[in-house]
């Protein structure tokens, strides 16, 4: 099971101005290094979790069909399934009918029913899954929870700024940060 981005999101959950009031910063020098902090906090709040805070785009690419028939995508939440495409022996691309398919796109992890699939030809990825996740398109969308977990996390890794390059972010987790994403975690037995 592999994920890659085919539309990244279009925005941070967080603006520019609101970092800088709660890292109480009012001039232009750092806006590049707050910026790049945004991102970095983000990126790691979604990986913690496996949700994506804003509206973004995943291929999925599977050898084969589940046992079960349930295709579980672990990014979330799911809004939309775009395409499913199968590849036959000789490699050319098969579109899968979506009609009649089930999305339990707000379970976690996500899950996907698509009736009488065709069975891939290809032995490794022989199956794509496009699909859009997120919570919205601003970060009025995202849970006040994760907002907040962002915005510590960020004047942690900001009160580090001279330690560790942006590359190197996030420095650590602060404390809270753990409790603010907990109810979020995906989690496994």
């Amino acid at each position: 099971m592999t994920y890659t981005i085919t539309n990244p999101p279009g925005a941070e959950p967080v603006t520019l101005a609101e970092a800088k009031a709660h890292l109480r910063i009012d001039h232009t020098d750092e806006d590049a290094l707050i910026f790049s902090l945004i991102r970095a906090t983000r990126e790691h709040l979604e990986r913690e979790t496996g949700l994506c805070l804003l509206t973004q785009s995943f291929r999925l690419y599977l050898d084969d069909w589940p046992d079960n028939g349930l295709v579980t995508l672990s990014r979330g939440p799911v809004q939309t399934i775009e395409v499913v495409t199968v590849y036959d022996h000789e490699g050319a691309p098969v579109a899968v009918p979506l009609a009649g398919h089930l999305l339990d796109g707000a379970a976690r992890p996500a899950r996907l029913w698509l009736k009488d699939p065709p069975l891939p030809g290809r032995p490794l990825n022989g199956i794509e899954i496009d699909f859009t996740a997120g919570f919205g398109e601003t970060g009025e969308d995202v849970p006040g929870a994760l907002i907040r977990a962002m915005l510590i996390h960020m004047g942690y890794a900001y009160a580090f700024r001279g330690v560790l390059s942006p590359d190197q972010q996030p420095a650590g987790v602060p404390d809270g940060y753990e409790r603010l994403i907990a109810p979020y975690r995906l989690r496994r037995i």
